[in-house]
């Protein structure tokens, strides 16, 4: 007799190896033509990275509302809050970008090599010298016209607030200014509200479970999602604060704050169509 209690384990377990292989799939027939294509330099390069992310939300159940346009700007930089390893699948599904990541993302099972091979700048939190660095590497990539997704937080939330952003890695793109003769970079505010769990509505204890942060360690955080059921997360994205050199850049850090942290409460705010899963 079927111990229906044993059930939902055993289809969590289930779902998450069905998931797992299906991404093992993705990853092995995107990888080496996106590696290809940056030893060869072709346009898919850019585009190849996005497929991958697209397949990975739709095999772990993630369900992207868009609100808001990315501008054509280049140079463009992308200050966008920051509530898990989620947020890359979800942005780069959506757009041709490469992110600011901490040095640790590069030793992750599969996501850390595709952060590679689309050329994802990784800084060091233990080194002194990591922001300069840094810097000039954003501000060399805008020059490039690539967007960057800056994470300005610097960290991880539990999804129901915005920390403070900080500054100094915005001053990249008055860099990209100063020295590629841009007439300026357009600083785009994006904020990620996850506002539904399972085809029903998140609340505050919900969000924090979507959320990867504190001492999380990413293994159990992984298989926890790729458990559960959909994830429901609307991208907000605002309006551009064009950047020309001359403004203070802890003056347009928190422009772009502020817009994140109202476009959050919106967000969060709406509920999502109640799914039968």
């Amino acid at each position: 007799m079927i111990d229906r209690n044993a059930l939902p384990r055993w289809y969590a377990n289930m779902r998450f190896y069905w998931r797992v292989t299906l991404i093992l799939i993705v990853a092995f027939l995107i990888f080496p033509f996106q590696w290809l294509s940056w030893m060869l330099k072709l346009p898919s390069r850019r585009s190849l990275p996005m497929l991958f992310h697209r397949s990975v939300a739709r095999i772990i159940g993630l369900r992207v509302q868009v609100v808001g346009d990315f501008a054509e700007n280049r140079p463009m930089l992308v200050l966008s809050n920051h509530v898990s390893w989620l947020d890359i699948i979800v942005l780069g599904s959506l757009q041709p970008l490469s992110f600011v990541a901490k040095s640790e993302v590069e030793s992750w099972p599969l996501f850390g090599l595709m952060a590679k091979l689309q050329r994802s700048i990784f800084i060091s939190r233990e080194r002194g010298s990591a922001t300069a660095a840094a810097s000039a590497a954003i501000a060399e990539r805008l020059q490039e016209g690539d967007p960057i997704v800056l994470f300005a937080e610097s960290t991880t939330s539990d999804g129901n607030r915005i920390l403070p952003f900080r500054s100094a890695l915005v001053g990249a793109a008055q860099s990209a200014i100063r020295d590629g003769g841009a007439k300026d970079v357009a600083i785009q505010p994006v904020a990620l509200a996850y506002h539904g769990l399972g085809g029903l509505p998140a609340d505050r204890m919900g969000r924090a479970r979507i959320g990867w942060y504190g001492d999380m360690e990413m293994v159990p955080h992984l298989k926890i999602v790729l458990q559960g059921g959909g994830i429901d997360v609307d991208v907000h994205i605002g309006e551009v604060i064009a950047a020309s050199g001359n403004e203070d850049r802890k003056a347009i850090t928190k422009q772009a704050e502020e817009a994140v942290r109202e476009m959050l409460g919106e967000g969060l705010r709406r509920r999502p169509e109640i799914i039968v899963e």
